[in-house]
């Protein structure tokens, strides 16, 4: 007799951390993942706010089975022309401003900052790069050199020189922009920190410095994006305009896909001294890309754009009476920070045996995560809600 599933995953898949869900999923379906044993969670992370479309939508399914059909690889990124590329590019620039223009599609949220700070750094011609304490831009050396948690860039030293890192939200980060400063890279909400809104006047500051001193504002919109705050992208509350924006997680509608987005001209620089100055093999994938199309029109038809914030409202309304622990929250994006990690475990765990499935931030291990599927149902939402209360009040 072979080995079961779980024997093969915990022999042969390499693990984040020792002590993973290890839930046996065999197919998702909306807002909920089946197990094998029949038992249905509700999934209120999308995969970190990947299925923001919900799993399995079946006009995303026909698009990666006609693409599928048609061709997947055929050469790297950026030498043939692909119809899945162009019309999702297209789609994407024209609910973009009108200097986001051209996208440089890799494979992850992770590739798009390595790629955005190269294209910074050739732009400019400078090396130094600003970035902010409890942000997450990616985990390879280049991201993790942004990343603002000592705890997990430590024991991976020496990373990239040149990045220096102030408080998200204070006058100290745009104080240090200087003629030295090829780019900033912020999140215009930051997500590991538990659903951070800066103040209103952080982020037109950070324009305006870079605008005096010639260097390029990037806006990691990677978990933002995709009506996960109430609106299509931030930028479109904000009326900000970065100079490169980083896209991924939705972006693929469920299939790996990242981007950064700027201006043609700008994208120039990586065309020459050297030849092939950034270069993907599977960014870009076809099938990603038509996976990507149809979850993003599915984003823009009908009314579910307009209905996130009153979806979201609903869980904050629900959870007012919550015992323990208070709420931060930008549209359908919630953090319910409670006193401890250790309680914020127990929580995930209980609710987990109750069909809900939740997570934590990194940088605020004692917060809850909510980013549910964007067509979540308010039903689905007050089984979401009554089951946080009740395993709340257990705790209490």
């Amino acid at each position: 007799m072979g080995l079961s599933a779980r024997q093969l995953f915990q022999n042969h898949i390499a693990f984040t951390n020792d002590a993973p869900l290890a839930l046996e999923i065999e197919r998702a379906k909306g807002s909920y993942l089946f197990g094998k044993d029949g038992k249905s969670y509700l999934d209120l992370i999308s995969g970190i706010s990947v299925s923001n479309m919900g799993h399995s939508h079946p006009k995303i399914v026909k698009a990666v089975q006609d693409q599928a059909a048609k061709h997947m690889h055929i050469l790297v990124y950026g030498e043939l022309i692909q119809n899945s590329q162009t019309a999702y590019a297209k789609t994407l620039t024209d609910h973009l401003p009108s200097n986001l223009n051209t996208v440089y599609y890799v494979n992850s949220g992770t590739e798009a900052t390595e790629g955005a700070l190269k294209l910074a750094k050739r732009a400019t011609g400078r090396t130094d790069i600003i970035s902010f304490k409890n942000s997450y831009h990616g985990s390879t050396a280049g991201a993790l050199s942004a990343m603002g948690d000592e705890h997990f860039k430590q024991n991976y030293r020496p990373l990239i020189p040149g990045h220096y890192i102030y408080e998200y939200g204070a006058e100290e980060g745009v104080a240090a922009i200087n003629g030295s400063t090829a780019a900033v890279i912020v999140e215009p909400v930051q997500a590991e920190s538990g659903i951070r809104v800066p103040p209103p006047d952080f982020l037109p500051a950070l324009r305006a410095a870079c605008d005096k001193w010639g260097c390029l504002l990037i806006f990691d919109e990677i978990q933002t994006g995709f009506g996960r705050t109430g609106h299509r992208f931030t930028i479109d509350e904000h009326g900000i305009c970065p100079d490169i924006l980083l896209l991924a997680k939705a972006l693929g509608g469920g299939m790996p896909l990242g981007a950064f987005i700027g201006d043609k001209h700008l994208f120039e620089a990586l065309q020459t001294r050297p030849i092939l100055g950034h270069i993907t093999t599977f960014g870009g994938h076809p099938v990603s890309c038509a996976a990507g199309l149809a979850a993003f029109g599915l984003l823009n038809q009908g009314a579910l754009l307009a209905s996130l914030e009153a979806k979201g409202q609903r869980f904050e309304d629900n959870l007012s009476e919550l015992p323990l622990g208070c709420m931060s929250r930008k549209g359908l994006w919630m953090a319910i920070h409670f006193k401890s990690f250790e309680f914020n475990q127990e929580m995930i765990k209980r609710c987990l045996e109750r069909g809900l499935l939740t997570d934590w931030f990194l940088f605020a291990p004692n917060a809850l995560r909510i980013a549910p599927p964007l067509p979540i149902s308010n039903e689905e939402i007050d089984f979401a809600t009554n089951t946080i209360l009740e395993v709340c009040h257990e705790m209490a």
